[in-house]
């Protein structure tokens, strides 16, 4: 199962209560209002002692709540249901490891937290709102989703419910694979608390009389080896009717009193703990970055404690012993009735093949076949756009094979930020290096949770003769950029290029909504080479007619759009302005957005994630509307849709309006040109978002999402599955 980024990627228990996202009640002091007196109105004097803008953790928070009502909603398969509690779960974790440990970090000081109100009320803020969160997600895995699983003949089996045929086969399997690997740690003075690794299954078990040597130890600890499987499989002649499956939890907890021989078990409860997984290295004073990197992801697993999961009825004793050593407070800790890793249960849905219980089958329709050299035949004549995972990835592998494989081909050149373990596109890379192709590839080692991969393909490709370099330092490389130099017609280069909104990641193509772009335009692929220049030369980079690049230009010139927008509009002409992407928090592009409502600009933002913009508030953001689109994919393209009086401005980009895109990585916004393509921008990435009534969640001015609904004899319609219709193969089944 894919972990969406991530799908980082969520939603609210009950529609009608969407989301808790809490306005700040407090603006910070010296905290000014946009000016609006172009307009007329003026705020409200609530608005004036209220923040103008909504809290960030609470916004990331409510995303989730929003990707917990895909799991609340019965029209959706059941193992979809199951994927979409396992997403809410990954996504609580990375919340954790980063948001959460990145707040905690900068409020500690000599091992203290600050013990400042503003800080200690976002905690607790945090913690309600994950407690409530979480506690929602186990409800609804125990009362709904496991049991009518159940009912379509797949069984997550507990001890209780296992008759004694399976009792016997669990007993063996925990003799044969699992009791072996355990080591049982007693706790004494020559015992001392084992390192916990980072989201690692534990026990803490609670044990009476005395010892083998006399003494009365009464803790110990017991890890579960990472190499075991945490959902298993019982064989087929012990399901009755189905699947039948039991936790590595379970198996263990059935026996554990097993591994204490002569002693009495009194209690015993599973324990997970969460880290501050960021990495970390001053990247002005390392010598290789690789190496560096290489070191902290051995550490990575045992960083700063940030929370504590254990069973629903683990005794308060045994919470509280835990709680001190990771020296963690109350709030932090996360009793749970199941599985304290409930991203596991993803496995099952692999197991699964039963169709029913999943989305009907979706098939991307490609583009027309071609041979290696058709591809640059086909570009000279027109660019290529692609909308993912509606159109193929492999269309973007077929040009990166091509050019390996092309005789004319001189160099390659592209940037990596995600690709993951296993990759045709890296492939086709090494395989352009040994036949003896200029490739350079810039390999971003800071993204974050694929350091290891990104530093083993940067080892591959150094090593088939590529050049490899990371980027900038102290900025992520995330731009998405591909560069194709190719000998023609009286030995002139010629430049072909792609530019995509997503990763060159072949697996999350179908699960992310994405757009790329091919071209040979001459002025478009040439900044790219500069780019890449740039990036590997780290000279100053030339002023760029058609790419914004941060971070030097990307935030100035979206804000300059917007203001071009807002000039449009005192003006009397129509000013328009619809933007796309994953979160939107940037201060001053927030504000720019402020002051283009103020002057009478109709704006629409399509926001999936964290928004900390506050709309339809009067005098202030009356004319900006905010929504999400929660779906089957995860909303990922970034498009920023100027009207600029009828010339219709259409930009895709790699990057969200956030500080850390617009000033703390490498982004690259990039212009759609022909007029046909701006067309299918908007009619495919804009206007069924904005139409949607199924998927959608409208964000008040409040800081609350309410989901959208067909009304009267209105017909619902999802963006998604409108575009699953029209641009692919989708079974009938699915079909409105």
């Amino acid at each position: 199962m894919q972990n969406q980024d991530v799908i980082n990627s969520a939603d609210d228990g009950d529609a009608n209560e969407a989301s808790t996202v809490n306005p700040l009640k407090n603006a910070a002091p010296g905290t000014k209002l946009p000016r609006i007196a172009r307009t007329g109105k003026s705020a409200s004097s609530e608005l004036a002692r209220t923040a103008i803008f909504l809290d960030r953790e609470m916004s990331q928070i409510a995303f989730n709540w929003r990707v917990l009502a895909q799991a609340e909603d019965k029209s959706i398969p059941l193992l979809e249901r199951l994927k979409y509690l396992c997403i809410v779960g990954s996504n609580l974790d990375e919340f954790f490891e980063v948001r959460v440990a990145s707040l905690l970090a900068q409020n500690t000081i000599d091992g203290e937290l600050v013990q400042h109100p503003a800080f200690l009320s976002t905690l607790k803020r945090i913690s309600s709102e994950c407690h409530q969160l979480t506690e929602r997600q186990y409800e609804l895995l125990n009362q709904e989703i496991l049991p009518q699983l159940s009912k379509k003949g797949v069984h997550l089996l507990r001890h209780s419910e296992r008759n004694e045929a399976q009792r016997a086969w669990v007993k063996s399997y925990f003799e044969r694979e699992v009791r072996p690997l355990l080591t049982p740690i007693g706790l004494d003075p020559a015992h001392p608390f084992p390192q916990v690794v980072n989201k690692s299954l534990n026990f803490i078990v609670s044990l009476a009389g005395k010892d083998a040597f006399g003494r009365g130890t009464a803790i110990a600890i017991v890890k579960a080896p990472r190499v075991l499987p945490r959902i298993i499989k019982l064989p087929d002649e012990l399901s009755v009717d189905g699947l039948s499956f039991c936790l590595l939890s379970s198996v263990i907890h059935s026996h554990i009193a097993d591994l204490f021989n002569g002693r009495d078990v009194i209690n015993y409860s599973q324990f997970r703990v969460t880290r501050d997984s960021d990495l970390w290295v001053d990247e002005e004073e390392v010598k290789n970055l690789r190496q560096a990197l290489q070191g902290e992801l051995q550490t990575r697993q045992f960083g700063a404690a940030v929370r504590l999961e254990v069973a629903k009825n683990c005794p308060e004793d045994l919470s509280r012993f835990l709680l001190e050593q990771f020296s963690l407070d109350h709030d932090r800790l996360y009793p749970v009735d199941g599985p304290v890793n409930m991203v596991r249960l993803g496995e099952i849905v692999d197991h699964v093949k039963q169709p029913s219980l999943r989305f009907p089958p979706f098939s991307a329709k490609a583009i027309g076949k071609y041979s290696h050299t058709d591809i640059f035949t086909l570009l000279r004549k027109q660019d290529i756009l692609l909308h993912h995972p509606f159109q193929p990835f492999q269309t973007v592998i077929d040009f990166i094979r091509s050019a390996s494989l092309d005789p004319n081909v001189v160099a390659i050149k592209q940037t990596i930020y995600r690709t993951g373990m296993n990759s045709d596109l890296m492939e086709s890379l090494i395989t352009a290096a040994r036949l003896g192709k200029e490739v350079t590839v810039i390999v971003e080692l800071m993204a974050r949770f694929d350091e290891e991969a990104n530093i083993n393909w940067a080892d591959k490709l150094q090593r088939a003769g590529a050049q490899v370099v990371y980027g900038v330092v102290g900025l992520k490389t995330h731009a998405k950029l591909a560069l194709v130099i190719r000998r023609e017609e009286a030995g002139t280069l010629r430049h072909y290029a792609h530019l995509g909104t997503g990763n060159y990641h072949p697996s999350t193509t179908r699960f992310y909504t994405d757009f790329g772009l091919l071209t040979a335009h001459p002025g478009i692929a040439a900044e790219v080479n500069e780019v890449f220049i740039h990036l590997t030369g780290l000279t100053k980079p030339k002023k760029l007619e058609y790419l914004w690049l941060a971070p030097f230009a990307l935030q100035p010139q979206i804000i300059k759009a917007i203001r071009n927008e807002a000039r449009i509009a005192r003006e009397g002409r129509p000013g328009r302005i619809i933007a796309k992407m994953n979160a939107l928090l940037d201060e001053s592009v927030i504000r720019a957005l402020y002051a283009a409502s103020a002057d009478g600009v109709k704006i629409d933002l399509i926001i999936r994630g964290a928004c900390a913009l506050r709309p339809g508030v009067p005098g202030l953001s009356e004319n900006i509307r905010v929504r999400s689109i929660i779906g089957r994919f995860l909303e990922h393209s970034r498009i920023y849709y100027f009207r600029n009086d009828l010339a219709h401005d259409v930009h895709l980009a790699s990057a969200d309006w956030m500080n850390r895109n617009l000033f703390r990585r490498i982004e690259v916004a990039f212009p759609v040109l022909e007029k046909s393509l701006k067309k299918r921008v908007i009619s495919e990435g804009l206007d069924p978002y904005l139409k949607d009534n199924t998927n959608a969640w409208i964000l008040d001015s409040d800081g609350q999402y309410e989901r959208k609904k067909a009304r009267g004899k209105q017909a619902s319609f999802g963006a998604q599955q409108y575009l699953m219709q029209q641009l692919g193969s989708l079974s009938a089944s699915e079909d409105e």
